[in-house]
């Protein structure tokens, strides 16, 4: 992946004034065990989503400070030179584990845990959490959107709501909770989400009529083609699409107005033309309750976007990245020892955790146990967290297909009051425990 000038400096300066100062201590080189978890999820939600573990991984084979990098941070004043000197040669070369993509967390997951120097791990906060907390944010809220349309497609069209960059990564998020397409073309090109999209409002008022615009558009794209029908009168334009194209029309977009009532009257009159194949698509600012209110609606897909790509409500999953342990001493032999924030309303636990989901007889998640010893899964239980970076080496790499899949069988795996939209609390419990024993 193209990363253009790198990812160096897609951080906080505070982080590069910690590493100055911990060089200049001596305690930049101790060994140190980072971990991202949510203290919470957001709205009362049940379950949260991981995405953009392999953005992630791109990213951090990509940070480097070159010298472009270096001459902006000198000559700002951000570092000195043995601070740049450390920096030139900068490769992050520890461990990270983590949550496989796609897969469903909960309040204290440990989703990824980073392990090296101090140095090389505390340089990789901001950008661990700038990509985590917005893909989990746009695919947990793509997932309640995904469950909301009961196995209708949905499609992502969010790309003029949000930041270019930030709508090719929504995109691929809302690709893995389960969205069929996306509007944006660089989402298809560079993570090779399927793409769709045929004509705005503006094409049937460049036309001198709407029957002209309709002729166009199917001479141009083919009587499958998508038309457009609430710019002037809907029961007129399904009507003249019908008679352009035949009963073979593929589908027809309602964009405004009252989308469960002009829903089924459309229906009826497509049927009535015999075009009982014709589809109809809703779109106009919906969010997971009003796909979940047209549920009776004769309604065969959504277009999604301002919602999408906004977290409906929650545009961050509230990660953090907290130190969680480190060595007294630099070395590979040197013990960790647990380290924790005692803040009123922010603390966190110490000990470099793992985590195991524990299934019932019948396969559903039960509880999420969290540890400061080795994993002890049971005979239906699932380890969660895998190698994504071993010795600096990327190995988690994965296509976007899996994270797909996985996410598709994380979300079956919850109990039923996992998909309620309601308020409630986390579907799953999260079970701390000492030295892995099983509660």
């Amino acid at each position: 992946m193209d990363l253009g000038d790198g990812t160096a400096l897609l951080t906080d300066r505070y982080e590069l004034t910690m590493l100055q100062a911990a060089l200049r201590s001596g305690t930049a080189d101790r060994r140190a065990v980072f971990e991202v978890f949510a203290r919470s999820l957001p709205n009362g939600r049940r379950y949260g989503v991981v995405a953009g573990t392999g953005r992630l991984l791109d990213a951090i084979e990509a940070f480097r400070f070159e010298a472009a990098e270096l001459d902006f941070l000198l000559s700002n004043g951000v570092v000195d030179e043995t601070t740049a000197q450390w920096l030139e040669k900068y490769r992050f070369s520890g461990n990270v584990w983590g949550y496989a993509e796609g897969d469903c967390y909960f309040p204290g997951s440990p989703i990824l845990v980073v392990e090296g120097t101090f140095g090389e791990a505390v340089l990789l906060e901001t950008l661990v959490l700038s990509v985590l907390n917005h893909d989990s944010a746009i695919a947990s809220a793509a997932s309640r959107m995904v469950q909301a349309a009961q196995g209708r497609p949905l499609i992502e069209m969010g790309s003029r709501r949000t930041h270019e960059h930030a709508a090719v990564a929504a995109a691929r998020a809302a690709h893995i909770a389960g969205f069929a397409t996306t509007s944006n073309l660089e989402a298809g090109r560079r993570y090779g989400v399927p793409t769709a999209g045929t004509s705005a409002h503006a094409f049937t008022l460049l036309h001198d009529s709407e029957r002209h615009a309709f002729e166009a558009q199917l001479a141009s794209l083919g009587a499958d083609t998508t038309l457009l029908v609430d710019t002037y009168d809907v029961e007129r334009a399904v009507r003249t699409g019908v008679e352009l194209a035949g009963p073979s029309l593929g589908g027809v977009r309602l964009d405004s107005g009252d989308l469960g009532a002009l829903a089924r009257s459309v229906r009826e009159q497509l049927d009535a033309l015999g075009a009982t194949g014709t589809r109809i698509v809703v779109t106009g600012d919906l969010d997971e309750y009003g796909i979940a209110a047209l549920a009776a609606a004769p309604v065969d897909g959504y277009g999604v976007g301002t919602a999408l790509v906004t977290g409906s409500g929650a545009p961050t999953a509230s990660l953090v990245y907290k130190l969680v342990a480190r060595a007294d001493r630099p070395g590979e032999d040197a013990p960790l020892r647990p380290v924790a924030k005692r803040s009123p309303g922010k603390p966190s636990r110490g000990g470099r955790k793992t985590a195991v989901r524990r299934f019932d007889g019948h396969g559903v998640a039960r509880a999420e146990t969290i540890t400061t010893g080795e994993p002890d899964p049971g005979p239906h239980d699932r380890v969660l967290q895998v190698p994504l970076v071993r010795n600096g080496e990327i190995v988690g790499r994965e296509p976007l297909a899996a994270a797909r899949e996985r996410h598709a069988r994380s979300v079956a795996e919850l109990p039923a009051a996992a998909v309620r939209l309601s308020r409630g609390e986390p579907a799953v419990p999260t079970e701390f425990v000492d030295g892995g024993a099983r509660p």
